[in-house]
């Protein structure tokens, strides 16, 4: 038999390699020694929801009753304690639904590992206004609270209202609150529109709002506006729509102007106003200056317009005379005419 040829000795190799790493990845690797559990001397967690039944039992997101004025509603909550050690809640309710409910126990204690359900009472008052009432059914067990939605649905003619109030406009953003009015839950939509002096800046559809507004509730919220001009004058308005007619508008205006030039042109306008006031009172008091009769000796007494001994003031001044270049006034003097004799009317010699 004829020894083998370098190619075969390659080949062999290249196949000895690949049965080798097949193996290593096909033998199993040595078990990891497990990790202890951690030892928790509390409880390491718990929940309170409303109790379900059967296979939908915990799915309720919220405790939902419906009754007429005067009636007691009944529903349960369960707390679930998946600890290893006991716990301790206190139960209340809050807000105006929450007013209502009264517990078989305000404080449950849970074994660990251990689901309790607790029974609940709802009275709606004899006087309640027909329409939705909502509030929370509120778990503490002193490091934590856990709150449950309960809604309630009182028998009668419900009225949806609602209304926009209190819009503004601060920079790029708009402000505005929702007050519903009626008696009913409601689920607001909002449209928005901002008009200049050269149209339309702003059009937004009617969108849903991300929250239920309960009977008699008033909530605050903004709207963002990134590309609000910079020069213009704008009003923006609002529109507020809700399942069951009710609907409202409002606005607001506003005037933006640069900061910067603004102030820039201030200063000037100012700093002009001062440099016309400061050259006005130069040429007042340079006026002023020159009016001022030139001062007199004491005792020496002269008056203007009285001629000298010896002198008769002609008739009108002649044109092109006037004051002198001393400031005094002239007078002309002419000679004395000599009377002729008198002749008497109607004599002749």
């Amino acid at each position: 038999m004829s020894p083998p040829t370098p190619r075969l000795r390659r080949a062999l190799l290249v196949l000895t390699t690949a049965l080798a790493a097949l193996l290593c990845a096909l033998a199993p690797l040595p078990a990891a020694p497990a990790a202890a559990a951690p030892d928790r001397d509390g409880p390491a967690g718990w929940t309170a929801r409303p109790a379900g039944g059967g296979a939908d039992r915990d799915a309720r997101p919220y405790v939902y009753l419906e009754g007429t004025p005067g009636t007691a509603l009944q529903d349960r909550l369960a707390v679930t304690n998946s600890g290893r050690a006991p716990l301790t809640v206190r139960l209340r309710g809050d807000g105006r639904a929450g007013a209502w409910i009264g517990f078989a126990a305000d404080t449950v204690t849970v074994p660990a590992r251990t689901r309790a359900e607790v029974p609940l009472a709802l009275t709606v008052p004899a006087d309640a206004v027909p329409g939705d009432a909502s509030g929370e059914v509120v778990a503490d067990d002193g490091d934590e609270e856990i709150r449950v939605p309960v809604r309630v649905r009182i028998g009668g003619p419900t009225l949806a209202a609602l209304t926009v109030e209190d819009v503004e406009i601060s920079g790029d953003t708009i402000r505005y609150a929702l007050v519903n009015r009626g008696n009913a839950m409601l689920e607001p939509r909002l449209a928005v529109r901002a008009d200049g002096m050269f149209g339309t800046l702003l059009d937004r559809p009617e969108r849903p709002l991300p929250l239920e507004l309960a009977p008699g509730r008033r909530v605050e919220r903004t709207e963002p506006w990134p590309d609000a001009p910079a020069l213009d004058a704008v009003t923006v308005r609002l529109r507020v729509t809700a399942p069951g007619g009710a609907r409202d508008e409002a606005e607001a205006s506003a005037t933006y102007l640069p900061v910067a030039p603004v102030v820039g042109g201030g200063l000037l306008v100012l700093g002009g106003l001062a440099l016309l006031g400061y050259g006005a009172y130069r040429r007042r008091r340079a006026r002023r200056g020159d009016s001022e009769p030139p001062a007199t000796e004491t005792g020496d007494t002269e008056t203007r317009g009285v001629e000298p001994p010896g002198t008769e003031t002609g008739g009108a001044e002649p044109p092109g005379a006037g004051p002198a270049d001393d400031g005094q006034p002239t007078t002309e003097t002419r000679p004395l005419v000599k009377a002729g004799p008198l002749v008497k009317a109607g004599a002749e010699s």
